[in-house]
């Protein structure tokens, strides 16, 4: 669809009525829409409102226009901090809120809340939403200068967070307790959302398989998710004659500076520590291959990955950090660990694989907790409300499910 346009696709609904308000998605990576966000944005659409995403080019452009959605690319980086081209990438947001003129913009992802926030104020958007998916890998432990990219971040959040007329989303207490105690957020911007939600249909409980207790990580290939304790923890618990698989899905990241390398990847699999099955897109069907589900993370916004594992009624072993610890509830669905301790992690996994019976039960208080926080209909009623609250329309139901 044309980006072009200024009337969307439901605005002859509205012949001789208040027109469609526009909702304007902000996203680096069209991508993560398409993976976290889509379910809102369709509801968004069903209920009336004319949606636009704006986000750097990609393959997953082509799917949300034929969804409906009007898209609008923009020169965006996820990862360069080059001051000229990020000044180019601001005065490009600002220009297009100029031009399409959304009653509400909802920003998804670091960057994107970053200079969403600052652009929509500039430009004068009437309503501003801010989700925080977590605050970025500054925020995770470190001196020097991570920790002089953490105050500038800071310094940034208070920018774009000041918007007078705003809501920002968080998927966790910590996250919200730090920018909080930063000043960068008031109380009452603040709305509380576990998680961008999971299809309870899609992601259903399966048979346990048939052969030896396989332990899966869905992740990109990053350092901060965790990667290498994974793999040590593999390496630890085949020393111990355990014979367990341990399988990994993902890929290489290579704008993030936090990626494994690829001769690292390499070197991994020749050594036969774990199974490295690539990029998967079918998450339910890895994880109805699995008996436990881990991310050893070192901190999250809430994770999707293991939202989805405690649907599928896997056990889950996770780090007791900001996020992750948020997901399950320690020693009923799951089991937690401190972060950047593979040793921890091979002994939780180790546990849990001796268990049948302890990995049943977690298994299915994951479930039940699936269903009762995390279900997607409550997600995109939360967000429908939150947008209907902004600007005071009030559409039609489009609640997947009801």
């Amino acid at each position: 669809m044309a980006a072009a346009a200024d009337a969307g696709p439901h605005g002859a609904a509205f012949a001789g009525a208040r027109p469609a308000p526009r909702l304007l998605f902000f996203i680096t990576n069209p991508a993560f829409l398409v993976s976290h966000r889509l379910p809102i944005a369709l509801a968004a659409r069903d209920a009336g409102y004319e949606v636009h995403v704006a986000s750097m080019g990609g393959p997953a452009v082509a799917q949300l226009e034929s969804l409906g959605l009007i898209h609008h690319t923009l020169p965006l980086s996820r990862t360069s901090m080059r001051p000229w081209t990020e000044a180019r990438s601001l005065w490009a947001i600002w220009r297009l809120f100029r031009r399409v003129r959304p009653d509400v913009v909802h920003a998804v992802t670091l960057k994107s809340v970053l200079y969403g926030g600052i652009a929509s104020r500039l430009a004068r958007v009437p309503a501003y939403v801010a989700a925080i998916s977590g605050l970025g890998y500054v925020f995770i432990r470190g001196t020097g200068l991570r920790g002089l990219l953490r105050r500038l971040a800071l310094i940034l959040y208070r920018l774009a967070l000041g918007h007078p007329h705003s809501r920002v989303i968080f998927q966790n207490t910590a996250d919200r307790d730090v920018l909080m105690e930063a000043g960068a957020v008031r109380a009452d911007q603040v709305v509380m959302v576990r998680g961008s939600g999971v299809d309870l249909d899609r992601f259903t409980p399966t048979p346990w398989p048939e052969g030896p207790v396989t332990v899966a990580m869905a992740s990109r290939l990053l350092r901060d998710k965790g990667v290498e304790e994974f793999v040590e923890a593999a390496r630890l618990s085949a020393a111990r004659g355990e014979g367990l698989c341990w399988r990994l899905a993902g890929s290489l990241d290579p704008e993030n500076p936090a990626s494994v390398r690829p001769d690292q990847l390499r070197a991994w699999q020749e050594s036969g520590v774990i199974d490295y099955v690539g990029e998967c897109e079918d998450v339910a069907g890895f994880y109805a291959q699995s008996h436990i589900v881990t991310l050893p993370s070192y901190r999250e916004g809430l994770p999707k990955s293991l939202i989805e594992a405690a649907a599928c009624g896997r056990p889950v072993v996770t780090t007791d950090v900001p996020g992750c610890r948020d997901v399950i509830e320690p020693d009923v669905s799951g089991l937690l660990v401190p972060a950047r301790d593979a040793r921890a992690l091979a002994d939780a996994v180790g546990r849990l694989a001796a268990d049948e019976g302890l990995r049943v039960r977690m298994g299915a208080a994951g479930r039940a907790l699936a269903e009762r926080d995390f279900g997607l209909p409550g997600v995109v009623r939360t967000h429908l409300a939150l947008y209907a609250g902004l600007t005071s329309f009030n559409g039609g139901s489009a609640t997947p499910g009801t």
